[in-house]
């Protein structure tokens, strides 16, 4: 079989006004990046308001193995499915990061016979929406230090700076750097540090935002340090958020391309789920309700990291509420979880899969017991996978009142899944979702993460130094207690050691950093050795990514 991006080279697209039509926008509502991509401007849409909405399903997945479960291409496959059987289908995508494109996916735009296209640019530059978040990020941060350098008349005390700066790549030699060497002319020196920028506040507010103004203010909000009085210092205070709100007044709009299938996808934002919020903006979500019967949105890992923040943050900030849940699983990635290592996961190997299958019906119970939505299990299917193994997954969740769908829409595209989009909306159709969340507004901030913790993730216990504990009780007092949580840690497993995987028992949350989000209005808990910045692996994606003598990409998965 050909590799992802042959299959995306070879395909015929539709012109993206064709795209456009098909989901009833006129030639106004767009502003073309090229043939296949384009903007929505939502100004130009005003009859969109009346429509009702359309079904939401949300795609999950259990805790992944290292190669990934297939999640992206589950939505897109579902998607197209759903077109196959007569539904108005509309994809919600996050924008994949360069990071990991040329760190160790390779890319991220589905794969197989169920990705978005134009794949090549979908992973690389785009629409430049991330090198916008860069920048309005990278302009607080310089007039932090401009600030500073000419008379600091907000007396910012320098040691108490938060805003580090960004960049769209992983680069573990930026995690801690010192600026302003060289001089007085160069500033006053000081510790600071690089994000990547997935992992910004900007990206966040701006997936959050619903308007223009709101994301002006909420930009307005950004707590960037504080001064010697321990008072919060805002890019309002720096008159900062106007010039930031211009470099995004492009970014906010969402990007609508396509599938292999044709099925209309927007793709908009990129926050991770490990470190981040994990889902694309609250923009593009409520433009594809408006726009299709169904729209079909992920939300980043595993259900206790991305699920859970769509739910508690992105649902209880917009009012939005899931139809149907779709969990994501393989055959290998229980075994993985087994405890099978990596080479050994084509061969049968029951007694393993009975044990990690631990991992999946912790995820299902999350789903149903927790978030309270009806769900089935996409079981994306592989040649090495047996009868046998298909059997047992399809009986232990026969005991949960679960239904088990074979997935094979990477090889068929939306032929191998309409199975899958049959039962998606049998159970979005009942109305059997009745959604909360797992944690009220009212709760404190300990309390939050205490519930997060225990009912999510199966912890026994959760610890924080003391001087983390003292931040997190000083928010509290502050007035930033009704924010919800967005916690960050391993995607790897329940636990935050990434070693432990199935469903460990006892583990311990521990939280070793927190970091305020007043513009995203959320507080991120930092747990254990989760990092903001990743690293390279040791054979990065970009040793096999080139180009030929006529331009083609090469190696780009």
């Amino acid at each position: 079989m050909p590799s992802d991006i042959e299959i995306a080279q070879q395909a015929k697209l539709r012109k993206i006004s064709e795209i456009a039509m098909q989901l009833g926008l006129n030639e106004d509502s767009i502003e073309l990046y090229g043939p296949y991509k384009a903007k929505i401007d939502l100004n130009a849409n005003p009859h969109l308001q009346d429509r009702p909405d359309g079904k939401l399903i949300l795609v999950t997945a259990i805790s992944p193995s290292p190669a990934g479960e297939g999640k992206t291409t589950t939505t897109v496959g579902l998607g197209d499915a759903l077109q196959r059987i007569g539904k108005r289908a509309v994809i919600c995508l996050r924008e994949p990061s360069m990071g990991p494109v040329f760190g160790m996916k390779g890319g991220a735009a589905g794969g197989g016979y169920a990705q978005v296209v134009p794949m090549e640019d979908i992973n690389l530059h785009f629409t430049g929406d991330f090198a916008a978040i860069a920048l309005a990020h990278n302009l607080l941060a310089a007039m932090i230090d401009n600030h500073i350098h000419h008379g600091n008349a907000l007396q910012i005390d320098p040691r108490q700076v938060t805003w580090k700066r960004v960049v769209d790549m992983n680069d573990r030699a930026l995690r801690q750097v010192v600026v302003g060497l060289g001089g007085k002319v160069n500033g006053q020196p000081r510790e600071d540090g690089f994000d990547i920028v997935v992992a910004s506040e900007v990206m966040a507010v701006l997936c959050l935002a619903d308007s223009l103004k709101d994301l002006r203010n909420r930009l307005g909000n950004i707590v960037a340090g504080y001064n010697f009085s321990g008072e919060p210092v805002t890019a309002c205070d720096l008159k900062a958020h106007g010039a930031m709100a211009v470099m995004l007044k492009e970014a906010i709009k969402p990007n609508l391309v396509q599938t292999l299938e044709h099925t209309p996808a927007l793709l908009h934002g990129g926050p991770f789920a490990n470190i981040a919020h994990g889902c694309n903006s609250l923009i593009a979500t409520r433009t594809a309700l408006k726009l299709g019967d169904y729209v079909v949105t992920e939300a980043g890992f595993g259900a206790d990291l991305g699920a859970e923040k769509f739910i508690n943050i992105k649902c209880r900030k917009s009012g939005l509420k899931p139809d149907a849940c779709v969990v994501v699983a393989t055959v290998r990635a229980l075994k993985y979880h087994g405890g099978i290592e990596v080479p050994d996961l084509a061969k049968e190997n029951l007694d393993a899969l009975e044990r990690g299958i631990a991992n999946l019906e912790k995820h299902v119970q999350n789903v149903t017991s927790h978030y309270r939505l009806p769900c089935v299990v996409a079981l994306n299917r592989f040649d090495h996978d047996t009868v046998a193994e298909l059997a047992l997954i399809a009986k232990r969740m026969e005991v949960l009142g679960i239904r088990v769908i074979l997935a094979e829409h990477w090889a068929k595209g939306g032929a191998g899944a309409t199975a899958l989009a049959e039962t998606v909306v049998e159970l979005a159709e009942t109305g059997q979702a009745c959604m909360r969340y797992v944690y009220d507004d009212e709760d404190m901030l300990w309390e939050k993460l205490g519930k997060v913790a225990r009912r999510i993730y199966g912890a026994s216990d959760v610890h924080a130094l003391r001087r983390v504990r003292a931040i997190i009780d000083k928010l509290q007092e502050e007035g930033y207690g009704h924010y919800p949580i967005c916690i960050a840690k391993t995607q790897y497993s329940f636990s935050t050691d990434a070693s432990q995987r199935g469903l460990p028992h006892p583990h311990i949350l521990t939280v070793r950093a927190v970091r305020l989000c007043a513009g995203a209005e959320f507080i991120v808990m930092i747990c254990d050795d989760i990092m903001t910045m990743p690293g390279l692996p040791k054979e990065p994606c970009a040793t096999r990514i080139d180009i030929d003598d006529d331009g083609r990409v090469i190696g780009l998965y």
